[in-house]
């Protein structure tokens, strides 16, 4: 499939002046984030959840967004090559308010899920946004906008713990699900008043509908398989034919993919062996960090409740002071890593900071007992992390063309959340084994902790030592960028 820049219209014209640049640059950065930020809130207000639902399934929480946002984002990212990038945005975001508002009004933990699960779609807002930079920014500015896009996760990590211990110690978790739904219109709002449309379109060209449900539905079944494997036990049949039909539909889809004329990820793209290695170092990298929070959430917000938890049971708020020198790591990481990309070798940027968690969190893993020693293992993880998020983008624009952008972000986008699903699912597991249910509430002890900490160490030293299939590229300042690239 051929992709053609159109006649830009007056709109991007218009934003080579530069207050049209940094009203895009806002409501790009609000609509990148606020995933980012969803994910935070969910991971801070689910212990209350689990409590207020007298649920031990309160991996599913979380585990909804992430599940539906991963079925759904092969057809948008495949959508917007055909109909536009703000279209499909402006789509994905409306369903996202929909499922917010769902979740906030839910009465019952079932109800809750199904909002959870439509909002996932907003997921695949976040590929779309950092694609559609490429194409409306100028050349000075695509850098720029692209590490102040992926800075802005810091900004979530400062003042997310804030925003969820004020929501959650005033409001409850109601307060939560109801900033989300509000959140969500301000983001459709932004983007269809500030953001133009990206005038790189197919030029013509189907959705391919087979391989998209072979792709999902795969994937889907091994992320469900993952989380039920503890209740129907690793060894049963169940297990087995569910991790069985899913490495069939995967299969299959590379056999369709081969054969179709539109394929939804075009193997001339993924076989390249820059951008394989590009998207499977930063899938692992990028998704085992994203998953942290599952265990480092619960760890502080649990109670303690001698022979059944041993969490530090803080508030919301004192979890903002606590960790608020952290959120600032992460942004000063960020910006640094976005203005060292154009002098430095972006595989060493990755392999560093995946180094840093990996120091980080090992630290962590014998002291997570008080505030000190959360902030010393945040402080060094932090600063990594901070850099895998920022040069993660970039790294996609030095081996793809502007026509594969979109396709390109959203395999990342895709390999990102199934290493996430799995990391997190595997991280309650692992936590399960030294923990208790009291009163229908899955709870954790202090060994549980420990290992879910060793788990998550692993899995960002495997993405470090993926950076090393990595053959050198071209940098950000070779990169075909900027409007109408």
């Amino acid at each position: 499939m051929s992709q053609t820049p159109t006649v830009a219209p007056p709109a991007q014209e218009r934003s080579t002046s530069t207050p049209r640049n940094v009203l895009m640059v806002i409501a790009l950065v609000w609509t990148v984030q606020l995933v980012a930020l969803m994910a935070a809130l969910s991971g801070i207000a689910q212990a209350e959840v689990a409590i207020h639902f007298r649920t031990t399934e309160i991996a599913w929480f979380t585990l909804m967004t992430l599940l539906t946002g991963t079925f759904f984002l092969p057809f948008a990212v495949k959508a917007a090559a055909l109909f536009g990038k703000k279209r499909v945005l402006l789509a994905a975001t409306g369903l996202g308010f929909v499922g917010d508002l769902i979740a906030a009004v839910a009465t019952d933990y079932r109800t809750l899920l199904i909002g959870r699960g439509i909002a996932g779609v907003y997921a695949a807002t976040a590929p779309l946004a950092y694609a559609i930079t490429r194409d409306v920014f100028p050349r000075r500015w695509v850098g720029l906008a692209s590490g102040i896009l992926a800075g802005g996760v810091g900004l979530v990590a400062f003042g997310g713990p804030f925003l969820s211990g004020w929501l959650l110690d005033d409001y409850g978790f109601r307060g939560v699900l109801w900033f989300m739904a509000i959140s969500t219109a301000v983001s459709f709002v932004l983007v269809a008043a500030f953001v133009p449309e990206s005038p790189i379109r197919a030029a013509g060209g189907r959705m391919d509908w087979i391989g998209g449900l072979l792709l999902g539905g795969g994937i889907t079944a091994i992320v469900y398989a993952v989380g039920q494997g503890s209740h129907w036990g690793w060894d049963s049949g169940k297990f087995a034919a569910y991790i069985a039909g899913a490495l069939i539909a995967l299969v299959a889809f590379v056999l369709v993919e081969r054969r179709v004329a539109e394929p939804l990820f075009p193997p001339a793209m993924t076989r390249r062996r820059p951008v394989w290695t590009v998207l499977l170092a930063t899938s692992i990298a990028a998704g085992s960090l994203s998953a942290v929070g599952v265990v480092i959430q619960m760890l502080i917000l649990m109670p303690r409740i001698p022979t059944v938890s041993e969490g530090l049971g803080w508030s919301g708020t004192h979890n903002a002071i606590v960790t608020s020198p952290i959120s600032a790591m992460i942004i000063v990481a960020a910006v640094g890593t976005g203005w060292l990309a154009r002098r430095v070798d972006a595989r060493i940027l990755l392999g560093t900071g995946s180094a840093l968690t990996v120091l980080g969190y090992g630290i962590g893993t014998q002291l997570h007992h008080n505030a000190a020693q959360i902030v010393e293992m945040g402080l060094i993880a932090g600063f990594g992390t901070g850099m895998v998020m920022a040069i993660v983008p970039i790294m996609i624009i030095e081996v793809v063309t502007p026509e594969e952008q979109a396709l390109a972000n959203g395999a990342q986008t895709l390999g990102q959340g199934v290493a996430q699903i799995i990391v997190s699912q595997l991280a309650f597991v692992v936590m399960a084994q030294h923990g208790a249910i009291l009163k229908g509430t899955q709870f954790y002890l202090d060994a549980g902790f420990t290992n879910g900490l060793w788990l998550v160490v692993g899995c960002c030293a495997l993405g470090a030592l993926l950076v090393l299939l990595i053959p050198r590229s071209k940098r950000l300042d070779e990169a075909e960028v900027g409007q109408a690239a």
